[in-house]
């Protein structure tokens, strides 16, 4: 390979050897053309967002040899480019990621970065991430908002384990107090001053016909972190029910629900909801105050 081939046109290259294969992407990457700035990026000791500045870096034989070994992989397995890597970004910021638990997507992390949802937040809040995963949302809470107290809760022991690593990774281990359990049979009975101001969540909603026409890079997941069942709604009841238990009067719910607003709307006509606008468009992500719980 010729060692002064800049990264711009080794991005080419990779983006059509990317691009030939077919393959699906969302999970950090929307097309061939990010996960393969990613690969670079990620072969250089880059942030992906870095590498874009970099146009003009000339790409070692070492350092292409490595994103083409990446990308034969990726083709090979299907498998998400964060498993292959080890490692996720979610605004910016890098989690690790593994087949433990889904890769850190959630569109609510934009609202928390941006400060959407700071409305919710007052002096000394307290937030629950449930249905953690790998601990992305509740780590990016804790890092926007420090005066925060952040809990997080999964039903899954791996994924956990895996959030543990990352809470490591952001020196937050001391801050972020986790819990096992099946949603809020995790949580302690809390009294009213113990109570949430905010609850975020990132549940599974995939409904099942959906869930079978997934192609393979959604199957390397968790399938407990996907499926939603018949209408993708059954862990959403569940939520519903038991949130207003553990939400301040004054409370609030945030849910992600990814392309089921109309399942959404079908089970539960009677909730008044506020649809939060991101970046996917203005259906994806919902808030219920806990009084219309």
């Amino acid at each position: 390979m010729n060692t002064e081939i800049t990264l711009e046109v080794f991005w080419q290259q990779l983006t059509e050897k990317l691009d030939a294969a077919g393959l699906s992407y969302g999970h950090g990457a929307i097309d061939a053309q990010s996960e393969a700035l990613w690969m670079i990026a990620s072969a250089l000791g880059f942030p992906p967002e870095d590498a874009i500045e970099s146009l003009d870096t000339p790409i070692s034989s070492e350092i292409q040899t490595q994103a083409h070994q990446w990308a034969d992989t990726r083709i090979k397995t299907r498998q998400p480019l964060a498993y292959i890597l080890g490692e996720a970004w979610l605004m910016g910021v890098p989690f690790y990621s593994d087949e433990r638990s889904i890769v850190p997507r959630s569109f609510i992390a934009e609202l928390i970065v941006d400060g959407h949802l700071e409305t919710w937040l007052p002096p000394n809040a307290k937030v629950l991430d449930l249905c953690t995963g790998n601990g992305s949302l509740a780590i990016l809470m804790a890092l926007s908002c420090p005066d925060v107290e952040v809990s997080a809760a999964d039903i899954s022991m791996q994924a956990l384990s895996l959030a543990a690593k990352n809470l490591d990774r952001h020196n937050l281990s001391e801050q972020i107090e986790v819990f096992q359990g099946d949603l809020f049979e995790a949580i302690p009975t809390k009294n009213d001053e113990d109570k949430f101001d905010l609850i975020i969540c990132n549940p599974p909603y995939v409904n099942d016909q959906s869930m079978a026409n997934l192609p393979p890079e959604y199957h390397a997941e968790p399938e407990i972190s996907l499926a939603g069942g018949q209408d993708g709604m059954d862990l959403v009841r569940k939520i519903i029910h038991g949130a207003k238990d553990y939400l301040k009067p004054e409370g609030a719910l945030v849910l992600e629900i990814g392309n089921e607003a109309k399942n959404f709307s079908t089970a539960f006509p009677e909730i008044p909801v506020t649809w939060l606008d991101v970046s996917a468009g203005d259906d994806q992500v919902l808030l219920i105050q806990a009084e219309d719980l």
